[in-house]
């Protein structure tokens, strides 16, 4: 991707409007039902109708199994531009970049991004074919991901693997990774959507029961429903829009590897690369970040992106999240609760961004903290997929 194109397409466009459908649990709700609600409530927070979309981007084949084709005929839409790329849980970071580029050299004029998925409810016996967010089966996937998984080693395991290395090499402890379900659960109650709302202690995660030692039941994700959607348009057509328009200033991707057996080194991602890129592009440093909204499938992948993306030394972050992660400290994170309490379907790259776009809006809402007094101007978003594979960093912030 070249980086002076994507930058000059930044400029040209603007994030317009963002929803979600529903969460934590749905069960009167498809995959299919959480990406037609998504659509619709972001296309009115935007001031848009389904008549101006000409670009619409789902993570096709996904968990939930959308495809843009079959979306566009349901919704009545006759889109010039669309995408369906799908990395995992990083996808809708991704897809940020896509609708830039494709708002900004002009193959569309509004492009939606969308997500929908029913892991929770959705894996219930009597449930059906419509009603299935993904999941089961046979190992799916190519080299090290299929043999990784057809040998037995599940996605937890991968990343416990990861945790007992950097235990090994740097000295982190069960205490330190506890600090971010901590963090986690204090945003979550005030979240009146979150899965998981009462307050929890160190001791709280510490006494959880295994899952893949060294990671603890509450080291883990929670599993939900819910769905989401965000807007994309030109900088022009956003000034005649209702609500605050959000720039984005600076992005990056990689793949890493497919399976955590080809991971070169378990204590250091692929985010080391995109921060570089993005804050790069931004002209930014990770002390100019007001918040951050970073995948949180495991403690232990908060822990190697604070680090990987230089908000902290390699090895500290141990000390760095006993101090910073909680709303009205240093560097505030998953402002909403994250995976590890508010919502995880399976993919939860769209409630960063959305997120993040929440907070650069200053929009409360009932229950729902803003990460800084006096507003956020900058927001780092960060996804992972699969077993810390794939990677996308995006900085947004307040448009001019």
């Amino acid at each position: 991707m070249d980086h002076e194109v994507l930058k000059d397409a930044f400029e040209r466009t603007r994030i317009v409007g963002a929803a979600i459908s529903d969460y934590p649990l749905t069960p009167h709700l498809s995959a299919f039902d959480h990406h037609i609600l998504a659509i619709r409530k972001a296309l009115a927070d935007a001031g848009l109708g389904l008549k101006d979309v000409d670009g619409l981007i789902l993570a096709s084949g996904g968990m939930g199994g959308m495809t843009p084709m079959g979306m566009a005929e349901y919704l009545g839409i006759r889109p010039t531009f669309v995408d369906g790329l799908s990395v995992g849980g990083s996808s809708f970071v991704y897809h940020a970049a896509r609708a830039a580029l494709a708002v900004g050299s002009g193959l569309c004029e509004v492009a939606v991004v969308a997500m929908g998925q029913t892991g929770k409810s959705g894996t219930r016996p009597g449930r059906g074919m419509r009603g299935r967010g993904g999941g089961g089966g046979p190992p799916q996937g190519f080299g090290s991901f299929f043999w990784d998984s057809l040998t037995g080693l599940p996605l937890i395991g991968a990343y416990a693997m990861a945790a007992k290395r950097h235990m090994h090499v740097y000295g982190t402890t069960s205490e330190d990774l506890a600090e971010i379900a901590v963090a986690a659960r204090y945003h979550a109650s005030m979240n009146p959507k979150a899965q998981y709302q009462d307050p929890i202690t160190v001791d709280d995660v510490l006494s959880s029961r295994w899952v893949a030692e060294p990671l603890h039941l509450l080291d883990c994700c929670v599993v939900s429903d819910g769905g989401g959607a965000y807007v994309v348009t030109t900088a022009d057509r956003a000034k005649d829009l209702p609500k605050p328009a959000v720039r984005m200033l600076g992005y990056g991707e990689r793949i890493g590897h497919a399976g955590i057996g080809q991971m070169p080194d378990y204590t250091q991602t692929a985010a080391a690369d995109t921060g570089r890129m993005a804050f790069g592009m931004a002209g930014l440093k990770p002390g100019d970040i007001d918040c951050a909204e970073l995948y949180d499938s495991f403690t232990i992948t908060v822990m190697l992106l604070l680090e990987d993306l230089g908000f902290c030394n390699k090895g500290e972050g141990g000390p760095f999240v006993r101090e910073h992660l909680r709303v009205g400290g240093p560097l505030p994170i998953n402002t909403d609760g994250g995976g590890l309490s508010a919502v995880h379907p399976g993919m939860r790259g769209m409630f960063l961004v959305t997120e993040a776009i929440r907070q650069i809006r200053g929009e409360e809402g009932p229950g729902r903290a803003i990460a800084r007094e006096g507003g956020v101007d900058t927001c780092l978003v960060h996804g992972v997929g699969g077993q810390l594979s794939s990677h996308a960093t995006l900085i947004v912030g307040k448009d001019s």
